[in-house]
């Protein structure tokens, strides 16, 4: 079997990233947090997964494996070696405006602390001035004021004038559970498929399958619907039952090997 050349794993990487990247920005995350993210994640998969004999891989060859020098490798490692939430990325243009508008003396209410109301132009204390003071003139005033109205942080009062009502800019708000799940569920298919892709020939493939048809009416959609609730929900009760027997008791003793996380996930797929 042909390897994959770096251009067609590219192309392939493009397909699953457009779905991350569509929920990246409803919940207001730049190119450069997700850029630093990915720079931060290369070094530590190369770090934990390409070493020898069960050791970290070494700075010089984590450099090679990622093309990043090794003075940023060891930066990169001094952030993972830290809590998570050390990671900062650029603030989007949005947020920025709100955070200026709500610490800067020019464009808070010196009597209430908060932010003051503004007009939309003008030569200083206005939403104009505001914006210049955060370098977002690249942006149209017009569309960041229509893009914070749409996320509910900036109100046009009848007077004209703008209110800001929140700190942060988010542009569509996300249910926290959910958000939790999609990372989770992504992982998790991405895991099966590295399996698949790295294993040698002694080792078994995991199960992956799907039941496509690309040219399905789209009036049998709530049919889809009801069969995959009745149908799936059937066979992952069963597979619940099954994992249930299998457990691993919580007062047992330890057992030759430590639990594994085992599972299934079945999901509706439409374009």
């Amino acid at each position: 079997m042909p390897s994959a050349s770096t251009g067609q794993v590219l192309a392939a990487a493009r397909q699953w990233l457009i779905p991350l990247v569509h929920v990246l920005l409803r919940c207001g995350v730049t190119w450069r947090d997700f850029s630093e993210l990915a720079k931060t994640t290369f070094v530590e998969v190369a770090t934990e997964k390409f070493g020898k004999r069960g050791r970290p891989t070494n700075v010089s060859r984590t450099a090679v494996l990622t093309g990043l020098v090794r003075r940023e490798v060891r930066r990169q490692r001094e952030i993972l070696a830290t809590a998570p939430a050390v990671l900062r990325g650029h603030v989007t243009k949005g947020s920025l405006v709100l955070s200026a508008w709500h610490l800067d003396p020019e464009f808070v209410n010196s009597k209430t602390g908060k932010p003051a109301l503004l007009p939309l132009t003008g030569a200083t204390a206005s939403f104009a001035a505001l914006v210049r003071r955060c370098g977002g003139t690249d942006v149209p005033l017009t569309t960041l004021v229509k893009e914070l109205r749409r996320a509910g942080a900036v109100r046009e009062r009848s007077d004209g004038k703008l209110e800001a009502l929140k700190r942060d800019y988010i542009p569509y708000a996300m249910d926290e559970e959910l958000i939790r799940l999609w990372g989770t569920v992504l992982a998790d298919v991405g895991t099966t498929y590295v399996h698949n892709l790295t294993r040698d020939g002694t080792t078994p493939a995991r199960f992956e399958r799907a039941a496509l048809n690309d040219r399905i009416d789209p009036r049998a959609l709530p049919a889809f619907r009801k069969f995959l609730e009745q149908e799936g929900q059937a066979f992952l009760e069963r597979l619940d039952a099954w994992l249930t027997e299998h457990e691993v008791p919580g007062g047992a003793r330890e057992s030759s090997s430590a639990p594994v996380r085992l599972g299934v996930g079945v999901y509706h797929i439409q374009d």
